[in-house]
């Protein structure tokens, strides 16, 4: 199996995925399979766009007609046909399709309820033109087949525009992978090849900046890797020989030599692909409320259509077009303008308080999930934390001879000159803390690998370093001075040792820090009833340190990618619960798909938020408390539309097959089935505007 370099789906090498070189370029043609998958979603949602546009245009000229008289110079009835017909049987067609494949299921969906209504609607006015004087009561109904159509195929156009991320996801995974190798030939010598070439065992260089071409393990050099978007860990890993590194992760400073170990579908990478796929695969599609009673409504409705016929025309021997109004009058009344209206309208609005409060929600799905959260799970860095260093503490050993602000001085002249990671995080304080000092240069010095640097300045001899530094040069902690060592460790932060002219001076500890509103937003959704668990790639101390912080009682640490998916896995199989993931990263991809919702933070990888079904734009983890806060509220005005749709419905069939003819002699009027749909829809449109005045409690 290979990764199919276009698109990133797994296919067979050969014959399936081409590769050619034309005057020293190589193209590389997509798999047939694969680019069906990718272009299906694309066509489909282009067709929805193209039917939305096409009823919409012909539908509201429709509308206008019905209820504002216009000389026109052909008859009213056949230029409201010619309109109607192609909104029916071009836009509409889909339902038409939906119907005849449910039939051949022996089942009922909504897309036989809205064909059976809208036809009868449709072919009643269509009769009514071609035969007007067979009929008691006059009306046309084409405004309400087309504007029924239109306002059902806006509510799938916002369900199906979500559907192409999983393939975007999968593709900014992929192209993570570097299309080239520097490979090192057995005469020292380097050739450049695609990164498709490279095999096991092979040696292959990474420069400086560069990302490494697939997993592997280091044979010559030192440098620091960033592999937050993998493991998400928040600081650069330092690397030297036998350390094994992954591919698509990024090279620091430093030059390496690495002998490949896993390519292909093997890589690290490659396997984050493959789970997302599989976690986005493996989901059903949402089965929706109105589909779950229209199973029964649908067929129900068109019995008693049926049944109103043949008793006023074989029992009661009224006459055909009697029985044929009363039945369109029921199928007229039952179409499911409120019903396609009520989930919709409700999402619009929802979504839209959603952006005002900068939540974007992907669609209908989510919102139902979203609704049953009883757990959710943080990623640690990048999202609890701020996902970089800083610095968080200084102790001052000796205040008789260094004053408190010149130990943060002295480490940044010592680190100055530096290319560990954490010399940024220094420098970057000093420069907050004495914005008017220039940093200044150290008059000599010396980096010591994996332990620290060694410098002077204006004839002080300056170490700094993590505690291995203290042995190399042959110095001595007392007893108080490791208890705070001890101390600032145990709350997971890295602490450096400063010491001047040969005497420890000073401690510097550097972590990363939460991000503000963090204990907010996870004793905001303690206090709702739902679960808060921690994931890390984090080491445990410092797991538990942030745990305590934000007092999270369940967490795991030092879990990878794959790891993370196992996790969200087991606590919905095994504990039965309903899990939202709330992520920033691409290591965090897998678990984001695997989750019954996905909450990605705005601020983090475009992998992260395709895969997500809630984007938190703000970067403000009060956000995720607001989001479910707005899902739950919005699917109980969905709720109440639905109910107060079948009740228009379900009360006015009776006097729509003719109850009020046998008791006061009076005949359901079908316009009337027309003003019932008009009213049940104002009540759902009002109900969901309701929405506009949320706003979110923490």
């Amino acid at each position: 199996m290979a990764t199919d370099p276009v698109c990133g789906m797994f296919v067979e090498e050969s014959p399936e995925v081409l590769q050619a070189t034309v005057r020293g370029t190589t193209y590389y043609f997509c798999s047939e399979s694969c680019l069906h998958e990718f272009t299906r979603p694309e066509i489909e949602l282009r067709n929805i766009k193209i039917s939305v546009v096409v009823s919409l245009v012909l539908g509201i000229p429709i509308l206008v007609l019905s209820y504002i008289h216009v000389s026109t110079p052909i008859p009213l009835g056949w230029l409201m046909l010619i309109l109607a017909t192609p909104v029916q049987f071009g836009a509409g067609w889909r339902f038409y399709r939906g119907t005849y494949n449910a039939i051949k299921m022996r089942s009922s969906n909504m897309d036989v309820l809205i064909a059976v209504g809208t036809s009868a609607a449709y072919f009643y006015s269509l009769i009514y033109v071609l035969f007007p004087k067979q009929f008691p009561f006059g009306g046309l109904y084409f405004d309400s087949s087309a504007i029924i159509i239109a306002l059902i195929l806006i509510g799938r156009l916002l369900e199906h525009s979500m559907r192409g991320n999983a393939t975007d996801a999968i593709r900014k995974l992929v192209e993570l992978q570097p299309r080239t190798a520097t490979l090192v030939q057995v005469d020292g010598g380097e050739r450049e090849v695609p990164v498709e070439q490279v095999a096991v065992g092979d040696i292959f260089l990474v420069r400086p900046g560069e990302r490494l071409a697939t997993d592997g393990v280091v044979v010559d050099g030192h440098s620091f890797v960033d592999e937050k978007m993998v493991t998400g860990e928040s600081m650069p890993v330092e690397k030297t020989q036998d350390s094994e590194v992954i591919g698509g992760t990024i090279n620091g400073q430093g030059a390496l030599k690495i002998r490949a170990t896993k390519v292909g579908a093997d890589t690290t990478l490659s396997k984050i692909v493959q789970v997302v796929q599989q976690a986005q695969s493996s989901k059903g599609p949402v089965e929706r409320l109105v589909d779950t009673v229209s199973k029964f409504f649908v067929p129900i409705v068109i019995a008693i259509a049926l049944f109103s016929f043949g008793v006023w025309t074989l029992v009661a021997h009224e006459p055909i077009s009697f029985g044929f109004t009363t039945a369109v009058a029921v199928l007229i009344i039952a179409c499911p303008c409120a019903l396609g209206l009520a989930t919709p309208a409700a999402i619009v609005v929802g979504a839209g308080k959603g952006a005002e409060n900068g939540i974007l929600i992907k669609g209908g799905e989510y919102l139902e999930r979203t609704e049953k959260i009883d757990t959710v799970v943080f990623d640690k860095t990048g999202t609890l934390t701020k996902g970089e260093p800083s610095v968080t503490n200084f102790v001052n050993f000796e205040p008789r001879q260094v004053k408190d602000t010149e130990i943060l001085k002295f480490a940044a002249i010592a680190e100055k000159q530096s290319e560990h990671p954490l010399a940024t995080a220094i420098m970057k304080r000093a420069q907050d803390d004495f914005p008017n000092e220039p940093i200044l240069n150290p008059d000599s010095f010396e980096s010591i690998s994996g332990k620290g640097v060694h410098g002077t300045y204006s004839g002080r001899d300056i170490i700094f370093g993590n505690p291995k530094i203290i042995d190399f040069f042959g110095l001595q902690l007392d007893a108080e001075e490791k208890e705070k060592l001890s101390e600032l460790q145990a709350q997971g932060k890295t602490v450096m040792i400063l010491a001047i002219d040969k005497h420890v001076t000073g401690l510097v500890a550097v972590a990363d820090t939460l991000k503000e509103h963090a204990q907010e937003a996870v004793r905001s959704l303690q206090k709702m009833g739902i679960e808060v668990v921690m994931l890390t790639g984090d080491n445990k101390t410092t797991a538990e340190a942030i745990a305590k912080q934000l007092g999270i009682d369940k967490y795991f640490a030092e879990v990878l990618p794959d790891e993370k998916y196992e996790i969200i896995k087991k606590l919905q199989n095994e504990e039965n619960r309903v899990v939202a993931m709330v992520g920033d990263g691409i290591n965090d991809a897998p678990a984001l798909a695997q989750a019954d919702v996905g909450i990605a933070i705005g601020s983090g990888s475009d992998v992260a938020i395709e895969t997500g079904g809630l984007i938190l734009m703000k970067d403000d983890l009060r956000d995720v408390v607001a989001g479910i806060q707005l899902s739950r509220k919005t699917m109980s005005k969905i709720k109440q539309n639905l109910f107060w749709a079948f009740i228009y419905n379900i009360g006015l069939i009776p006097i729509a097959a003719g109850l009020l003819y046998i008791i006061i002699g009076v005949l359901l009027n079908p316009i009337f089935s027309g003003v019932a749909m008009a009213m049940s829809s104002v009540t759902v449109v009002s109900n969901s505007l309701t929405l506009r005045r949320f706003k979110p409690k923490f």
